[in-house]
């Protein structure tokens, strides 16, 4: 008597389980690959969420032992107590950031200036900058390779050792504590140049050469054909300037004598040095959010063009 073979499994079930855990491995070991990712990006949360829960503590629980990763009571104080009062001690109760500067509009002033000045030297800069690289990439002129090249190497000068001999030239024309002195110097970039030339480089001659022939002058064709044909460059070059302008410190520090004066970053110094303790920590906290707001904005509005500005610096040349 012979007995039936044992049944076998089917081998198309065995094997339809195998894709399912290829897949598995391969979605592990991408998570491996991008733990470091993952912990470069903590390292650059963490400072911003702790300043976003500290803006809505109270300076009780911002001295509280080990401290609250949530805010218990959130509160608006840190930018307004409507109960501090000058004449009376009122304990728990602290001057709010717009209390701060006794100055028109209180914060709101160093806001606006940052933003007046921010708009000026970019779009000032732009322009400056795209007039130039056109008469240099599309111009026949004189000495015009000796001028690109002598602008290049003022890149290579490290720009602290121009501080001091701006800040004669701002004192000796008066513009000390003034726009003026913000915005002029800041004008001239030679990189912003340097890279628009190399833009222009890869757009035909015979574009400006049809538009000579029809009777454009020169200042049209900058305005009409080299601005249009630049957009995505000036966009990538806007994104630049503007984060470097909103947060530039040094310079408007030897600048600016008077609160009326100061830009954000200049108001949070001042912060930090008249109003020390933890007590005002939630203060602080509240001026550096409403300082990053604007740049974190922007960023999100123009994330694609500041990729795109990233991706046209690594190809044009």
């Amino acid at each position: 008597m012979t007995t039936a073979p044992a049944p076998t499994r089917p081998r198309a079930s065995f094997d339809a389980g195998e894709p399912e855990r290829d897949e598995r491995r391969r979605k592990r070991r991408g998570h491996l690959l991008r733990l470091p990712f993952y912990l470069l990006a903590l390292t650059m949360i963490a400072p911003f969420y702790w300043m976003l829960i500290s803006v809505f503590k109270t300076p009780t629980e911002l001295n509280r032992h080990p401290p609250s990763f949530v805010p218990g009571s959130p509160t608006l104080n840190n930018f307004y107590d409507p109960d501090w009062s000058a004449t009376q001690i009122n304990p728990g109760h602290l001057q709010g950031v717009f209390q701060r500067f006794q100055v028109d509009f209180g914060f709101g002033r160093f806001m606006f200036n940052s933003l007046i000045i921010t708009i000026a030297i970019t779009v000032g800069s732009l322009l400056i900058a795209s007039l130039a690289a056109y008469v240099i990439a599309k111009h026949e002129i004189k000495g015009r390779r000796v001028i690109f090249i002598m602008i290049i190497a003022s890149m290579m000068i490290p720009w602290q050792t121009t501080l001091i001999p701006n800040y004669v030239i701002m004192r000796n024309l008066g513009w000390l504590d003034s726009y003026a002195g913000y915005i002029v110097p800041a004008l001239a970039k030679a990189f912003v140049l340097f890279f628009l030339v190399q833009f222009l480089q890869s757009i035909p001659n015979e574009l400006i050469q049809a538009a000579r022939v029809d009777g454009a002058g020169e200042w049209r064709i900058w305005w009409q054909i080299v601005l249009p044909l630049l957009r995505p460059a000036l966009a990538a070059m806007s994104i630049f300037i503007v984060l470097a302008e909103w947060n530039n410190f040094l310079w408007p520090l030897i600048i600016v004598q008077s609160d009326e004066m100061a830009n954000v970053p200049v108001a949070l110094a001042r912060l930090s040095s008249y109003f020390g303790g933890a007590q005002h920590y939630g203060t602080i906290m509240a001026a550096g959010f409403l300082a990053s707001l604007p740049t974190v904005i922007f960023f999100l509005v123009f994330q694609r063009y500041f990729t795109r500005g990233i991706v046209l610096s690594g190809v044009k040349g």
